[in-house]
């Protein structure tokens, strides 16, 4: 019989041999921007390295959807002729801002490795913004070009902007077509350099811009490919880096997110993985049957996903028996909404993992796994390998285990800072590179449990809602006295944006009006679906702060 403690010892001796002296992922302490951090001896250093080293992988496939495919071999050549039309015609170099503005498509990831190509900076604009916000990430980031679907294209005509723009329908093909041959152009770049730009809501109320390295996406992928190596050895097998992996990787998510640019996308050209993109509005039998079509090994959703399969209730009628890992990411699901998932969805039985992660951390901060679901209910796991984790007090001091505090975490994954915004970064980052994240938890026997979220953060279907920025929209219309924005519970979205808006006397805006205001104004997910119009002033503290926890609809 196979003890806890013959496992963990399993475990240790395989991390030795594979991150001991002279083993794949070697692990030595070196100096990150002013700080002593543990990082891997056999790295690269520019992320445009994993787009050359790609071609070996030749016809096997990268990037498919319903409809389309392509191989390791046409997406280098792809990205190289792309490559020369941003450099030539559009005088993009190593610096330089790119901006993509679409929903999932190949050509968005074709679009990000030749901006890495040229050690320009991708900007990963979010698809769902309306025009006022479109024209505030363009005016943050100044790029020297947009890349666009036509439905964006169509919104930037209505922003204020004179970036010029790349159309994917039509521009990107007839361009690509004029530079077909074309040798891959690469500039070198450090590994401290800004490699991507995304975008993350902010307590100011303006989206802020999570400014990733080089190093960043390339310890991403490393941390990646030393997970794969992890489960062979689990499954008795070797590792060899030069043996491209069969796994295949459904994504879902944006990929304006980290979840799906630097999780999967990337470390997956580093492993010669295929990524199967979905596209258009989630409906589960168009996502079960491409599961069942490209035998997708991985797949990781939102709880609101998640909670759409439970509801089906045919979830048996396609064949998933190839789907061996199914994580939930982006938003907290509770341990009984897991429960039901895994009695309910076949696939998630034996395969369920959950995890907590940020923006600003590249990837994930810890990871549960089927056995802590199972042993440990309610917690999040263990950091991620790479992943220091403390909880600190509000003076900054380490607490003991079990003591809440605040979770504050380091490792070569966390972002450079927030772009063009000093202030920020230095109130997130300390000197010693420890990023405070502003959420509450604890860590008990190194599993961590989070018990209060970001200050006021609203979580709808994994999109991250800060009320100030919906606030400062609503305190626009002049029938507005104060307002303010929360969250309340919903079965599908795990909370909706609910709005209590006290109105002038005299006034006569009523709640149709206020939504459409907003709508022309806000994200369609950021305008709130519950309303509440008074005359009656909004509580407050005795300091005069607005009092969040006595409002209510």
């Amino acid at each position: 019989m196979t003890t806890a403690a013959d496992q963990q010892a399993f475990l240790a001796s395989v991390m030795t041999r594979l991150t001991g002296p002279a083993a794949p992922f070697e692990l030595v302490e070196e100096d990150v921007l002013g700080a002593r951090m543990p990082v891997m001896r056999h790295r690269g250093r520019a992320v445009h390295e994993l787009l050359s080293a790609s071609a070996v992988y030749g016809d096997r496939d990268y990037l498919v959807t319903a409809d389309r495919r392509m191989s390791f071999t046409e997406h280098a050549d792809t990205v190289a002729a792309f490559a020369a039309v941003l450099c030539e015609d559009y005088g993009v170099g190593a610096g330089d801002r790119v901006a993509i503005l679409a929903a999932n498509t190949i050509e968005w990831v074709v679009a990000f490795w030749a901006t890495q190509a040229l050690g320009a900076v991708t900007v990963g604009l979010n698809a769902w913004w309306v025009p006022r916000e479109i024209e505030y990430g363009l005016q943050l980031s100044t790029p020297k070009v947009v890349v666009a679907d036509a439905k964006r294209a169509a919104l930037l005509a209505q922003a204020d902007t004179d970036a010029p723009v790349v159309t994917m329908e039509e521009d990107m093909p007839r361009l690509i077509a004029s530079r077909a041959g074309s040798e891959l152009r690469v500039t070198e770049v450090d590994e401290d350099d800004p490699s991507v730009i995304l975008f993350t809501s902010g307590t100011s109320g303006k989206p802020k811009g999570a400014l990733h390295s080089q190093r960043n996406l390339l310890a991403v992928s490393d941390y990646h490919r030393y997970s794969d190596a992890l489960a062979l050895a689990f499954a008795g097998r070797d590792y060899d880096p030069a043996v491209p992996s069969d796994l295949r990787y459904l994504l879902t998510s944006p990929l304006f997110h980290i979840a799906s640019l630097h999780n999967l996308v990337v470390p997956r050209l580093a492993t010669g993985s295929a990524v199967v993109l979905y596209q258009g509005s989630f409906d589960v039998d168009r996502v079960l049957g491409l599961v069942e079509r490209e035998r997708v090994t991985n797949w990781g959703a939102v709880p609101t996903m998640a909670s759409r399969l439970i509801e089906h209730g045919n979830v048996r009628k396609y064949d998933t028996s190839s789907l061996t890992a199914f994580s939930l990411a982006s938003a907290p699901s509770s341990v009984a909404f897991k429960e039901r998932l895994r009695e309910e969805v076949p696939f998630a039985h034996d395969a369920l993992v959950d995890s907590y992660g940020l923006t600003e951390c590249g990837t994930a901060i810890a990871v549960a796994l089927p056995a802590d679901i199972d042993s440990f209910p309610g917690t999040l796991g263990r950091p991620v390998f790479g992943v220091a984790l403390e909880i600190r007090d509000p003076l900054g001091a380490k607490v003991a285990d079990g003591v809440e505090g605040e979770v504050c975490v380091r490792s070569p994954y966390v972002m450079l800072g927030y772009w063009q915004n000093p202030e920020a970064t230095a109130s997130s980052i300390d000197k010693g590179r420890w990023l405070h994240t502003g959420d509450f938890g604890k860590v008990v026997d190194g599993r961590l449990s989070l018990t209060g979220r970001r200050s006021d953060l609203i979580l709808r279907g994994g999109e991250n809602i800060y009320p100030t920025e919906i606030e400062q929209c609503l305190d626009e219309h002049p029938d507005v006295v104060e307002c303010a924005v929360v969250g309340e519970a919903h079965p599908d979205l795990g909370q909706e944006v609910a709005a209590i808006v006290v109105v002038a006397n005299g006034g006569t805006v009523n709640e149709d009006e206020l939504r459409q205001f907003a709508a022309e104004r806000l994200s369609y997910f950021k305008v709130p679906s519950r309303w509440r119009l008074t005359t009656e002033p909004l509580p407050r503290n005795a300091t005069g702060k607005m009092a969040r926890g006595k409002i209510a609809l």
